[in-house]
């Protein structure tokens, strides 16, 4: 909590340069594709237009006030942003220094608006407000997210957590495995693409679960495993049907051998959050398969869950993670701030 609370000088440099990136990004307002001429004689296209006022829901992190106010801005949208209480001052100081500058370039600081209170009477009302908010983000834990897509009138982009997943197939390069791992789980355990689960093919079991696991108690992480898992590793606690499919956000991971990649496939789909899943392997062709059949938002290959971020995918930044598929799949950035309409250009015709 503390970490996502920090607004130390790390952190603002942070915000600075995701700031001047999405600056420096395309502006997608007004761009026109698909143009083609029909039979009728009529032409038409397509225009990206903004989503209209965006209502963002979040907790702890201060620097998604700026995050999304900037996107939001750029993709020519009106925002609503209700934080969390604990960071209350922050967000409101974090306003403060962004309506100094929209109100010195003659833009209406209206545009971008932090709501000042903290009770949970301010969500009920945002989440009612069918007609004059165009879409509800909520970021934060499940069960707030959970409420705000149960209760919601207006369309609501989510997703509910993040139980991410590293493959290692029997076809693996041990030191580059076990470094994806440990990136995954350790740098920042308490964020959504933090990797909370470990399936490793029993071919490759014995040589690549003791080389990882000794990495990852050195780590502080403790290791819950399968049957199998705990008798290569000793060390390793026996792991409860709880476990699997549970975002720790902590030092904790779940460890399985699978038989064979369907195996591996199987507890995806039944224990994943369609949050971000990779596979380390050699193999080409079950690389291209995983990357086929496996549902979530971002699917990787031999690189740590970590990096499923907007700044880390050349977004700028992100207003989120959605993994509702309609409208947006994975992080948003600009260009899932709009929406397209169609455009049509005559010269007299008429419907036959």
């Amino acid at each position: 909590m503390l970490d996502r609370l920090e607004l130390g000088d790390k952190g603002i440099c942070s915000m600075v340069a995701g700031l001047r990136e999405v600056a420096a990004l395309p502006d997608p307002v007004g761009e026109v594709a698909d143009m083609k001429r029909l039979p009728s004689g009529i032409t038409v296209g397509r225009m990206r237009i903004p989503l209209g006022v965006v209502g963002m829901i979040y907790e702890s992190r201060p620097n998604v006030t700026i995050d999304a106010a900037a996107l939001c801005l750029k993709a020519g949208n009106g925002v609503f942003l209700r934080g969390g209480s604990e960071a209350i001052h922050s967000n409101l100081a974090l306003a403060k220094i962004f309506h100094i500058v929209l109100e010195s370039f003659a833009v209406d600081p209206a545009v971008v608006q932090v709501i000042p209170v903290t009770d949970r009477e301010a969500v009920n009302h945002m989440i009612a407000l069918e007609g004059l908010l165009d879409v509800i983000i909520p970021r934060g834990g499940e069960g707030l997210i959970r409420f705000v897509a149960e209760n919601s009138r207006v369309p609501v982009l989510k997703h509910y957590k993040g139980v991410c997943h590293a493959y290692v197939d029997e076809e693996v390069d041990i030191d580059m495995g076990v470094r994806i791992v440990l990136n995954g789980k350790t740098q920042r355990p308490g964020v959504c693409n933090a990797l909370e689960g470990l399936l490793v093919h029993r071919e490759i079991a014995p040589v690549f679960l003791p080389a990882v696991a000794e990495r990852l108690i050195a780590e502080g992480v403790e290791l819950r495993g399968c049957g199998r898992s705990c008798s290569l590793v000793p060390a390793m606690v026996p792991a409860s049907e709880e476990d699997w499919g549970t975002e720790f956000l902590d030092l904790i991971l779940a460890v399985k051998v699978v038989d064979s990649m369907e195996e591996a496939q199987e507890y995806i789909a039944r224990y994943g959050s369609q949050h971000t899943e990779t596979i380390l392997t050699k193999s080409y062709s079950r690389s291209q398969r995983f990357l086929r059949e496996v549902d979530a938002s971002a699917v990787m290959v031999n690189a740590s869950t970590r990096f499923n971020d907007g700044g880390q995918f050349g977004l700028g930044a992100e207003i989120g993670i959605s993994t509702t598929k309609l409208h947006a799949y994975g992080p948003m950035g600009l260009e899932e701030l709009t929406t397209r309409k169609f455009i049509v250009y005559g010269d007299g015709e008429v419907r036959e």
